[in-house]
């Protein structure tokens, strides 16, 4: 995933070009290429007349004919009043003409906003090949962000999910450090995970463990969702964070000290009592010290949106970032 500054005019079209760049990587042809430019251009137009300027991100989901990209902006304004009448076409608050969001939605085949007066504003926008449906819906259940740090090509984070039958796992893997060999020590954790991804949460974090020996090494950590048990088993080594947030509470989950590939002194998993609400990984480019008491409603949003506001609020903006959350 990229990230592209819009803090005026003039980077709205470096915006735009990012976004049909990475849609003409992921196989999208000519007519779709532009319906991504024309959804990019207004988020990013939104971001500089409605947000006093803010940040876009542009990445690929899923995979085959359920694949795509998506587009996030995110601003720190004044907020959306009123979502519903902002999506009709020739509501303005800009003197403009009022089409920004209503074309967004008409272009795109997902469309998730979330806002709050006087804490901004985030768009999710999904763009498969096609005309998009008049109705769409997308009902993942896990969404993320992950972005590298400023002045990196690479993000040293990774993560990734394992659906079966009786559990959904998901790992978070951060590097130790930044840049490429980083980014190595993330990614053989992920290759790790989806080989071993059958075995229970503690032997899963072993053996990654002992794969990771010829890299760097790095923080690891693996939240397993049991809905017939109605609890998640959790862990972790190193300083990525777990946390439940449901019922209006947020419980922070135990990882050992360590570094996964090198020093691990004891790998050990918890087990809590989960039924629904959010499970939340995030890499230590995530300030810790969080709560979602001043997002009212946050939860109802899609899984990716709600990341991405978490990073949009909680990044230090001086390491890889990722954000990776089940929603129950």
């Amino acid at each position: 995933m990229i990230a592209l500054a819009v803090q005026d005019q003039s980077q709205v079209a470096e915006a735009r070009r990012g976004a049909t760049e990475m849609a003409i990587r992921q196989g999208f042809g000519e007519v779709d290429s532009g319906r991504v430019a024309l959804v990019a251009t207004e988020l990013a137009t939104n971001l500089v007349k409605h947000g006093n300027g803010g940040e876009m991100l542009v990445g690929a989901f899923g995979e085959g004919r359920e694949g795509g990209i998506e587009l996030i902006a995110l601003d720190k304004g004044r907020g959306i009043p009123n979502i519903a009448a902002s999506l009709a076409d020739g509501f303005s608050t800009a003197g403009t003409a009022g089409k920004g969001l209503g074309a967004v939605v008409r272009q795109s085949h997902f469309v998730d906003i979330a806002s709050w007066p006087g804490a901004g504003t985030a768009v999710l926008a999904r763009l498969k090949p096609g005309q998009p449906p008049p109705a769409s819906t997308d009902n993942d259940r896990v969404g993320a962000v992950s972005v590298p740090k400023p002045g990196e090509d690479v993000c040293g984070d990774s993560w990734g999910v394992s659906v079966s039958p009786e559990a959904t796992t998901m790992l978070v893997a951060d590097g130790l450090g930044h840049g490429p060999d980083a980014a190595e020590a993330a990614v053989e954790a992920v290759r790790l995970f989806h080989r071993f991804s059958g075995h229970r949460t503690p032997t899963l974090l072993d053996y990654i463990h002992g794969g990771l020996r010829a890299t760097r090494g790095a923080a690891v950590s693996i939240a397993r969702i049991e809905p017939a048990a109605a609890k998640v088993m959790f862990a972790g080594v190193g300083n990525v964070a777990g946390a439940i947030a449901s019922g209006g509470e947020l419980k922070r989950m135990v990882s050992m000290p360590g570094t996964a590939g090198h020093n691990v002194r004891k790998i050990q998993a918890f087990d809590y009592p989960f039924t629904s609400g959010l499970i939340i990984l995030h890499s230590d480019g995530i300030a810790s010290s969080w709560t979602l008491d001043r997002y009212p409603n946050l939860a109802a949003r899609h899984p990716t949106l709600i990341a991405a506001v978490l990073y949009r609020d909680l990044t230090r903006h001086r390491d890889d970032a990722t954000v990776l959350v089940a929603k129950w």
